[in-house]
């Protein structure tokens, strides 16, 4: 029997297979380095715990704050530029890193590493959604089911990289970060030689970068939506941040966290084409609510189990099981949907200034959310009846953005009718452009089949 997501990946034409193959090597060259930084600025370098913090957050401030940057290049100047540009970066990013051996330098290889993101990422994900209109109108794949693809190699690299890092931890990290540029060189080398030229998204290229940043900021629905969608990101690292004081609480020790990652794989890599499928079907008014509803449910299975004494053997994993599981399927749910929807509520216009920004929203979701719910944290670390109270408040963000995504709908479908979504309402293209934004910034996709670019 073929795996659906392969099949569906031989039928793409090479521009999407290309782009979906960057972001395997992507997440390969950058979680073969970046898990294991901390170690090395801890044990090679003897660095302080504070001044690791600072330098990983000053690589995530890079990375995710510094999107809109990248994705309003990006229509600027096109796809190509930007990520040759990106690439690299983040290989001389790597290369400092290996030569650093005090902290200046170790802080400007982490910037160099995360600014490269900020440019290629969002270039790549724009690019997608261009690429996806055009094969749904084809009637090859939809454009949520390319993003599900997209999910797919994301998650590949997510744990193909830290696989090779461990095993690359017997050698020198300044070898590490040398191999991880090497990927980005390959990587470099295959857009150089078969990405077009002239690939960028419709409506980009002829104005001001300012041009693109205007219609974000003047779009009220949008703005809604990137608020509300903001969470996403926020519960997804409390895979990094929450999920390893569970283990401690359950089990007194993070032994587990390996394997936990391990099963969220292969939670997606078996699921994520069949979940991306249902939820189009079900559009977006639906799907959105109920894949952030899966997420603050996740949070609320441990906040149940925190406050009491972990049962013995593996039982003890069971919370932390379910709330990956539950967390990952909320994901499949609602992320592929949501990707899909940027480029309607753009009216298909300046889709890397879109993406950029729903981005640099979630990076400061993340900023500002982990750093309240680490505060909390502490009280989650041993069964007491407090230990449930960061859970709580992790689950309170995604079921606000579950209610404000269905109160949107609900607006938005009072003003027009709604498209085959469930969501975006059919408005001439273009009026992605008109004074106010609001309702009338959104632009109905064309159905599948249709002619014309």
């Amino acid at each position: 029997m073929s795996w659906a997501p392969l099949v569906l990946f031989r039928r793409l034409p090479a521009v999407p297979r290309l782009l979906l193959l960057s972001q395997l090597a992507f997440n390969v060259g950058f979680y073969l380095v970046v898990p294991f930084l901390a170690v090395h600025l801890t044990e090679d370098l003897a660095l302080a715990g504070g001044v690791v913090g600072l330098v990983l957050g000053v690589r995530t401030f890079s990375q995710q704050g510094l999107f809109f940057l990248g994705g309003g290049l990006a229509d600027r100047f096109g796809v190509k530029p930007v990520v040759l540009l990106g690439c690299t970066i983040r290989i001389t990013g790597f290369l400092v890193l290996a030569a650093a051996s005090s902290l200046p330098g170790v802080l400007l290889g982490a910037v160099l590493v995360g600014f490269a993101a900020a440019l290629f990422s969002p270039a790549v994900e724009s690019a997608l959604a261009d690429q996806g209109r055009q094969l749904e109108a084809a009637g090859v794949a939809t454009r949520a089911e390319v993003f599900g693809l997209d999910a797919i190699a994301s998650k590949l690299g997510s744990v193909t990289g830290p696989v090779l890092g461990a095993v690359l931890l017997a050698v020198p990290f300044a070898l590490t970060c040398v191999v991880a540029a090497g990927v980005f060189a390959v990587v470099l080398a295959a857009h150089a030689r078969y990405l077009p030229r002239d690939l960028r998204t419709e409506g980009s290229g002829d104005e001001p970068v300012l041009a693109g940043w205007g219609q974000v900021l003047r779009n009220r629905t949008f703005l809604a939506f990137t608020a509300c969608y903001s969470t996403s990101l926020l519960s997804y690292n409390q895979l990094y941040l929450a999920l390893p004081v569970e283990l401690t609480r359950a089990t007194g020790s993070q032994q587990a966290l390996g394997w936990l990652f391990v099963l969220a794989a292969v939670v997606v890599l078996l699921s994520q084409m069949r979940v991306t499928h249902r939820a189009r079907r079900a559009g977006a008014r639906r799907a959105l609510p109920v894949g952030f509803l899966l997420m603050a449910a996740s949070f609320l299975l441990v906040a149940v189990s925190a406050p009491l004494q972990p049962p013995p053997g593996p039982w003890a994993l069971a919370p932390a099981v379910g709330m990956v599981v539950l967390l990952h399927t909320g994901q499949m749910v609602a992320v592929p949907v949501a990707q899909d929807l940027v480029p309607r509520l753009a009216g298909e216009r300046r889709l890397g200034a879109h993406f950029g920004f729903l981005a640099s929203a979630g990076g400061l979701a993340v900023l500002v959310g982990s750093t309240g719910v680490g505060a909390l944290l502490d009280r989650a670390g041993t069964a007491q009846p407090g230990a449930a109270v960061p859970w709580v408040v992790l689950a309170v963000f995604p079921a606000v953005s579950a209610a404000g995504l269905w109160f949107l709908a609900r607006r938005v479908d009072r003003h027009r009718g709604t498209d085959r979504t469930g969501l975006v309402p059919a408005v001439p293209a273009g009026a992605g452009d008109a004074p106010g934004g609001g309702p009338r910034a959104l632009a109905a996709e064309r159905a599948p089949g249709s002619t014309g670019s």
